[in-house]
């Protein structure tokens, strides 16, 4: 049986499956409330040059500062987390009738040159956002950096990552199926929200005349408050904070 003829009319045609969602959203805040933010994140950081790990950038939510949306400074933006947050379920097609979505935490960041955040993830939150007091967009000041949860297209385990192995790097086909992570510019204005369980991190801060400055939120999902009579919550939901009890921590050594 003779092998089939190569065609030259034939191309290969590769569908993007699975992707992630990524939010990019360019608000235009008064410029008075942008100013009002940055002093309260820089009055709230004090004396403070980063972390306790040399080289990371201050972080509110290990140095008791994590609860920014509580604070009437910071109400509008909350709004504006709050409005988007919303506008991202319904992309993404969730029933927002049967969700309840709550701010955890919001705390501030701030990186002076040659800091950075370690790559990590909020496996207590659901999604999360960070919204930008400053940068201009070209990254100078350090990226947010998102990496995929598993390289599915590197067929084999490890290449995806280089070091002289045989995916070429500069093609365009290694950025678009097998990058090892996305950076997201910081831009005065720009509010990015993606899920909670994808790791991140910031690159460091290469502009030695900025200080990089961003509002972190974690946000989680439940049940909506059940009302007398209502069906139990779903399983998969927790129920509503305020429905749950705290047991009390029993006495004694």
């Amino acid at each position: 049986m003779l092998p089939m003829p190569l065609s030259s009319s034939v191309s290969l045609g590769l569908e993007p499956l699975f992707p992630l969602a990524l939010a990019r959203v360019q608000l235009r805040p008064d410029p008075w409330d942008s100013a009002v933010w940055i002093q309260e994140v820089l009055a709230l950081r004090g004396q403070a040059s980063g972390n306790p790990e040399p080289g990371c950038a201050w972080t509110g939510d290990i140095n008791g500062v994590w609860q920014l949306q509580r604070l009437q400074a910071f109400a509008g933006l909350c709004q504006q987390v709050q409005h988007q947050a919303w506008a991202y379920l319904e992309a993404l097609g969730f029933d927002r009738s049967a969700v309840a979505l709550h701010i955890q935490r919001a705390w501030p960041v701030v990186s002076e040159a040659g800091q950075v955040v370690g790559r990590h993830h909020h496996p207590n939150a659901h999604l999360s956002a960070v919204y930008y007091l400053n940068g201009d967009g070209s990254g100078r000041s350090g990226c947010l950096r998102l990496f995929p949860q598993r390289q599915a297209n590197e067929l084999v385990p490890g290449l995806a990552v280089g070091h002289g192995g045989p995916i070429r790097a500069e093609h365009p086909g290694a950025a678009r199926w097998n990058a090892p992570w996305l950076d997201v510019a910081p831009q005065a204005g720009l509010l990015v929200l993606f899920p909670s369980a994808i790791d991140h991190a910031v690159t460091a801060n290469g502009d030695d005349e900025e200080v990089r400055l961003s509002i972190a939120f974690d946000l989680a999902l439940t049940a909506p408050l059940a009302a007398p009579g209502d069906p139990a919550p779903p399983e998969y939901l927790a129920p509503h904070p305020t429905q749950w009890s705290e047991l009390p921590r029993p006495s004694g050594p």
